[in-house]
């Protein structure tokens, strides 16, 4: 073979993997999917026409979830041509799996989940990712089977729990108590990251202002209110002694349900100091103009974390703008004499 022929051979075969090359491109750009890796958001967009957006959530029947959707579709209405399918997964997490498999078999074009375990969330970032399809959290972080956490939107759990501790502090302190006759219960799912941030937070916060502080009791819960109130029973039962109580929780459900079976118990209002983490339960007793309790409440918006969700899933495949890998949302404490100022829905 001659250098000439060996030189033309190689300047097809470049030729040829060039023309591979560009191929592979076009095929990108038309589809307009990239697949990449969790922190990076996944790159996508831009897309024309309409898009839909899978919001799985687990305990889609509460109240700020059911805001937490409500939010996602007022973004989706805003931006245009959007459909969001919010589905309830419950606790269930086998029917959240099935459902990410669902959301992939309709060619979704994006994936926003709560799930209802963080120990799913390498098979759930993973089946997206074989699917090309972007997927973010909200509300509980989730890590890829490197660790590598997904985008997110949702809350600080340490500084909400900072919030609580502290308002549980003053108001322990406006009431003179002491910790001889006082127990704090600290009701929370205690598999739950987010959760055992929150109640670290306000214990953190609670001891740091009040460094000989009563004596702080975990209750384990599903973080549902009748789970709160069943598993407080017992502990107030082996706690006769105790005359005041503070109470704290991962959420509103397992505060209220806590503060619930105190009251039931016969522990007049004046001798609990109750503060919520959502505002929408806590805030029952206010409305109805009843002594509760349920003295304060951190305040976050279901609404505003579901709308910072959809707009950065539809910000990624519109414009292709790469997933914020945290999106938090603002907290404040309320009360009886704020809470509707404020903007909490009552339900």
């Amino acid at each position: 073979m001659t250098k000439k022929t060996v030189r033309t051979s190689a300047t097809r075969m470049v030729g040829a993997a060039i023309a591979v090359l560009a191929l592979a491109a076009v095929t990108a750009c038309s589809s307009g999917m990239e697949t990449a890796s969790p922190d990076s958001g996944a790159a996508a967009g831009p897309k024309d026409g309409p898009l839909t957006i899978a919001f799985l959530q687990k305990q889609g029947d509460q109240q700020y979830f059911i805001d937490e959707a409500n939010g996602a579709k007022e973004a989706a209405q805003a931006a245009g041509d959007v459909t969001i399918n919010a589905v309830d997964l419950g606790t269930d997490s086998n029917k959240a799996i099935s459902e990410v498999e669902a959301a992939i078999a309709q060619q979704v074009d994006g994936i926003i989940i709560v799930v209802p375990d963080q120990q799913i969330g390498p098979q759930v970032i993973q089946l997206a990712k074989d699917a090309g399809i972007p997927i973010m959290a909200a509300d509980d972080t989730i890590e890829d089977a490197a660790g590598n956490a997904a985008p997110f939107s949702g809350f600080d759990g340490t500084s909400m729990g900072e919030k609580v501790g502290a308002e549980a502090a003053r108001l322990y302190e406006e009431a003179g108590w002491t910790a001889a006759n006082t127990r704090i219960l600290s009701a929370y799912k205690q598999d739950l990251t987010v959760c055992q941030q929150r109640v670290d937070g306000a214990k953190s916060a609670f001891t740091e202002a009040i460094s000989d502080g009563p004596e702080v009791i975990d209750v384990g819960t599903d973080n549902s209110a009748t789970d709160a109130q069943d598993k407080a029973g017992a502990v107030i039962t082996a706690n006769a002694g105790v005359t005041n109580w503070v109470v704290w929780g991962c959420n509103d459900e397992s505060e209220t349900g806590v503060v619930t079976a105190l009251q039931n118990s016969g522990v007049a209002a004046d001798n609990i100091i109750g503060v919520g983490l959502g505002a929408y339960l806590t805030c029952k007793d206010w409305k109805a103009g009843q002594q509760t309790g349920n003295k304060a409440a951190l305040f976050i918006s279901g609404v505003e974390v579901g709308k910072a969700a959809a707009n950065s899933m539809i910000d990624l495949l519109r414009n292709g703008t790469a997933l914020p890998p945290q999106s938090i949302a603002n907290t404040e404490i309320v009360d009886a004499s704020n809470w509707e100022a404020k903007g909490v829905v009552c339900t």
